[in-house]
C-alpha cells in the first residue's frame, strides 16, 4: 500500500463526513436525535461498503473489479480499520487536559450521590451480562465467555470504547465482539434518547420533572452545537504560548500524555513479567489497551501545569476541538467497517444483551434514583441514565430537556461525576481491564468480584444518601 493510498483513505472520511453533515442538516429527525455527523457519515459508508451495497455489486461486477465490494475500495478500508484503536488514545488523552482538577472533597460533597450510583450501575451492567452469558449465551448460542463484558463496554462505554478495544477482542480471540459491541453502542444511543424522553414525558405528568418547561428544550443552533460537540461546550482560555502555533503546541500536550502512557503500559508489562507474572504464569497488562493510561497521562501534565500555575496556556477550548477531531475520525472509520454479517450471524445473543442492558438501566433509573440521590434525582438521575446508555452527550441533552433553566445541581454534579467516574468504568482501567481479567481468570471469577462490589455500592449508596433515612436523621438531631 503506498502513501497516496493512505493519504487518499484519510481524505475520503473528510468526504464522509461532509455527507453525514449534509443529511443531518436536512433530516429533522436526525437532529431531534442529537446523532452527530461523523456518526451518520460512518453509517453511510458502511451502507457504501460491502457488507450492503457489496452485496449488490458483487452479483454485476467482476472479481478485481474496483468497486466489486461497494463502492468503497478494499484499500480505504484496510486503512481506516486500525484508526479506531489509534485515535481513542488521543480521545482519552485529552479527557482531563485543560481542566483543573477540584480537591477530591469538593467533587464528592457536590457529586457523592451520582458517583456511587454511576459506579453501582457500570458494575450491575458487568453482573447482568455475565449471568446472561453464563447461563444462556455461551450454553446454548456458545458464546465466548468475553460477551459477558459487552454491555459495560458498550452501553457506559459508548462507540469510542467500544471501538478501541477492537484490537484486544482480536487478541483475545473473540474478534467479532468488537462488531457486536458498536452495533450495541448503537442501540444504547437510541435507547438513551427514546426512553429517556418518555421518560421526562411520564415524569412531568406524575410530577417529578418539576423543571420541565418554560421555553423551547432546543433551540435549532443548540441542537447543531450539542449534536456536532458530543455534549460538550467548552471556554477558551486566555493565553496562548506565542513561541509555538497553538494547534501544534497543543497536539504536543496530547502526544506527551500520550507518551507517558505508553511508558506506564510498558513498566507495568514489564513489572508483572518479571514478578507475579512470573511466578503464576498469568499476565492481563499485555492485553490492556493504551488509551486508559493514555487518560492518566493526561492528568498528570494536568497536574504538572496547575502545580507550575501555568494552567492558563492550555486552552481547553481548543483541546476540545482536537478530540472531537479525533472522535469524528473514530467513529466513522469503525463504523464503516463494523461487519453487519457477525451481528446477523449473533442476532439473537445481541437483542437478549441489548434487552437486558435496557431493562437494567431503566430500573437503575426509576427505582434506584429516588433511593439514592436525595435531591432533585429525576434530573441528577437522567443525566447518570443517558451516559449508561452509551453518551455523555446524551445525558446533557436528557438533563436540558428536564431542566432547560439549570434550576438544579444536576450539571454541576454530572461534570463532577466524570472525575471520579471516567478513569476507572465507562471506558476507564476497569473496562480496559475487564476483558483480559475475564479471559485469564475465567467470568465466573469476575462475576463474583463484579457481584460484590455492585453490592457495595448499592448498600453504601442506599445507607449514606437514602432521603428518607437523611430526613430521619435529620429530625432527630433536631429533637436533640
Amino acid at each position: 500500500m503506498t502513501p497516496n493510498m493512505v493519504g487518499f483513505s484519510f481524505l475520503m472520511i473528510g468526504v464522509f463526513l461532509i455527507i453525514g453533515k449534509v443529511v443531518r442538516l436536512h433530516t429533522k429527525w436526525l437532529r431531534n436525535l442529537f446523532l452527530p455527523s461523523s456518526i451518520i457519515a460512518g453509517f453511510i459508508a458502511l451502507f457504501l461498503g460491502p457488507d450492503v451495497l457489496g452485496r449488490l455489486t458483487s452479483q454485476f461486477l467482476e472479481q478485481g473489479s474496483i468497486f466489486y465490494n461497494g463502492l468503497i475500495p478494499d484499500f480505504i478500508l484496510d486503512v481506516w480499520r486500525p484508526l479506531p484503536g489509534m485515535f481513542i488514545n488521543i480521545v482519552f488523552a485529552a479527557l482531563f487536559l485543560g481542566k483543573k482538577v477540584p480537591g477530591v472533597r469538593k467533587i464528592w460533597n457536590v457529586a457523592g450521590p451520582q458517583i456511587v450510583m454511576g459506579q453501582a450501575v457500570s458494575w450491575g451492567q458487568y453482573v447482568i451480562g455475565l449471568l446472561l452469558t453464563l447461563l444462556v449465551l455461551t450454553p446454548l448460542f456458545g458464546m465466548n465467555p468475553l460477551a459477558g463484558a459487552l454491555i459495560e463496554i458498550s452501553f457506559v462505554g459508548g462507540h469510542g470504547t467500544a471501538a478501541g478495544l477492537a484490537s484486544t477482542f482480536e487478541n483475545l480471540g473473540f474478534a467479532e465482539g468488537a462488531d457486536l459491541a458498536l452495533g450495541l453502542a448503537t442501540v444504547g444511543i437510541l435507547v438513551g434518547v427514546v426512553a429517556g424522553i418518555i421518560i421526562i414525558n411520564i415524569g412531568y405528568r406524575k410530577g417529578f420533572a418539576k423543571h420541565v418547561g418554560g421555553k423551547e428544550y432546543f433551540t435549532e443552533e443548540e441542537k447543531e452545537r450539542l449534536g456536532e460537540s458530543h455534549g460538550f461546550e467548552m471556554e477558551p482560555q486566555v493565553k496562548e504560548a506565542k513561541a509555538i502555533e497553538p494547534l501544534a503546541f497543543h497536539l504536543s500536550l496530547i502526544a506527551f500524555a500520550i507518551v507517558i502512557g505508553y511508558v506506564l503500559q510498558q513498566g507495568l508489562i514489564l513489572l508483572e513479567a518479571s514478578t507475579w507474572g512470573a511466578w503464576t504464569d498469568v499476565v492481563l497488562f499485555p492485553y490492556v489497551p493504551l488509551f486508559p493510561l493514555a487518560m492518566i497521562g493526561g492528568v498528570i501534565v494536568q497536574i504538572f501545569f496547575d502545580k507550575l500555575d501555568i494552567h492558563m496556556y492550555i486552552d481547553q477550548n481548543l483541546i476540545s476541538k482536537i478530540s472531537g477531531f479525533a472522535l469524528d475520525v473514530l467513529l466513522v472509520s469503525a463504523l464503516a467497517t463494523l461487519s453487519l454479517q457477525v451481528i446477523g450471524e449473533n442476532i439473537m445473543p445481541f437483542l437478549l444483551l441489548a434487552i437486558v442492558a435496557t431493562v437494567w438501566n431503566v430500573f437503575a433509573f426509576l427505582y434506584l434514583g429516588p433511593r439514592m440521590i436525595p435531591e432533585h434525582w429525576f434530573e441528577r438521575g437522567l443525566g447518570d441514565f443517558g451516559q449508561a446508555t452509551g453518551m455523555t452527550a446524551t445525558g446533557l441533552l436528557l438533563m436540558k430537556i428536564a431542566d432547560p433553566e439549570y434550576q438544579t445541581p444536576a450539571l454541576m454534579g454530572f461534570g463532577y461525576k466524570q472525575i471520579l467516574f471516567e478513569p476507572f468504568v465507562g471506558g476507564g482501567l476497569v473496562t480496559a481491564a475487564s476483558l483480559p481479567f475475564i479471559y485469564q481468570f475465567g467470568p465466573v471469577v469476575f462475576l463474583i468480584i463484579s457481584t460484590v462490589i455492585t453490592v457495595f455500592f448499592l448498600i453504601f449508596g442506599l445507607i449514606k444518601f437514602n432521603p428518607k433515612r437523611k430526613g430521619k436523621v435529620q429530625t432527630a438531631e433536631q429533637s436533640n
